[in-house]
């Protein structure tokens, strides 16, 4: 009887275990083009995580008029931001992952694998979970590079790597971590790293600290990210000594006609010319990668409107991307996180377990010739 379960193609008894780390990013189209950005939307905006309306009526609006209508603006938006290296989310996502890798190459006792996975797109969460697979994890740790918490995000990553290891013959141990929007370490990194700007650039007359929005039903619904955004908000302003009227937050990205998260970002760089801001640094420590929603919507279109209302200035500070102190507390994150766990032991002995390993190969190899 042919089972249904995934086992591993290559399976070799005796072979090294490994702790797998899988960083994970929201997504991103493959290329700047209309076709590309209709297939990431379509998966995207499928994600009932992402949008929690009645299915055939979001059915119905998403193939009858977002798809049809969409994908061409949002390709010239994107194309706007793309680099050489690609898009900019996966190409600072990449180079976080290596970085991290690094990191733990010194301080992980056994082999440890870091890998990349989008929630949308490519690198797929279920390819790269069976890569891992093949590879012998057969411990998982998963790291959604969301700060705050969201149903819509980690949630749905969560979703994700349930629903991929479900179908798994041998499932790994698993440990997933969410959300790290007031460890110290990444309160720290995000002050510092406006320290450096103000240090370089100047300080301005007021620090707008931008999350991206949620629809406000989320929050009535027991969602924490609201108050997750303004617990981050509140800390860095604290590690900043910022007086409360050089400092406010605010939520960008609004979709829809439904009632979001206030105040919104797009009316407030209207409206701070009037109030006398005229030079305005704007920080989104929501993102752990730069993407469309920063470079374009933040220090491009959200400059533009700053200044047509009568701004001078706006500056945008970029997200920690693969900077060294954001590798350094992904890395402390996921040895805290994996503690206990042989690769991160202390007591973790390679040579007695290569001939722990060696005695399970002798062992198949002969139930291989009885058999």
């Amino acid at each position: 009887m042919k089972s249904g379960y995934q086992g591993q193609r290559e399976f070799r008894h005796g072979r090294m275990p490994q702790l797998g780390v899988v960083l994970v990013n929201l997504g991103t189209p493959e290329f700047p083009t209309a076709d590309a950005v209709r297939r990431y939307l379509g998966e995207f905006l499928s994600d009932p995580r992402v949008v929690e309306i009645p299915r055939l009526v979001w059915k119905i609006i998403l193939h009858g008029i977002i798809l049809r209508v969409r994908p061409k603006k949002s390709a010239h938006a994107y194309a706007s931001v793309w680099t050489d290296a690609g898009s900019p989310l996966r190409a600072f996502s990449e180079a976080l992952t290596v970085k991290v890798q690094e990191e733990l190459e010194h301080l992980a006792r056994g082999p440890v694998s870091v890998v990349l996975a989008m929630r949308y797109g490519e690198p797929a969460i279920d390819k790269v979970l069976m890569k891992l697979q093949e590879q012998g994890a057969e411990r998982l740790l998963i790291l959604p590079l969301y700060p705050q918490y969201s149903g819509a995000t980690t949630g749905s990553v969560a979703d994700a790597v349930f629903a991929s290891l479900g179908r798994w013959r041998w499932v790994p141990e698993l440990r997933f971590m969410s959300a790290y929007h007031d460890d110290p370490r990444y309160i720290q990194a995000v002050a510092d790293s406006i320290r450096a700007h103000r240090e370089a650039h100047g300080g301005g007359d007021k620090l707008l600290i931008s999350f991206h929005g949620m629809p406000k039903a989320t929050l009535k619904a027991g969602d924490p990210y609201y108050c997750h955004c303004h617990k981050t908000a509140r800390l860095i302003a604290e590690e900043l000594g910022l007086a409360e009227q050089h400092w406010e937050m605010a939520f960008q990205s609004r979709f829809g006609r439904a009632t979001w998260l206030q105040p919104y970002v797009a009316k407030r760089l209207e409206e701070l010319p009037a109030e006398g801001v005229k030079h305005l640094t704007v920080v989104c420590p929501g993102f752990a990668s730069d993407c469309l929603e920063t470079l374009e919507e933040i220090a491009m279109q959200g400059r533009d409107s700053f200044l047509q209302a009568g701004g001078e200035r706006l500056d945008y500070i970029p997200a920690l991307n693969d900077a060294a102190a954001h590798a350094g507390l992904q890395a402390e994150r996921i040895l805290q996180h994996a503690a206990g766990w042989p690769e991160t032991s202390a007591d973790f002995d390679r040579g007695r377990l290569e001939a722990e390993l060696t005695k399970s190969r002798t062992l198949a190899q002969a139930a291989g010739a009885a058999g």
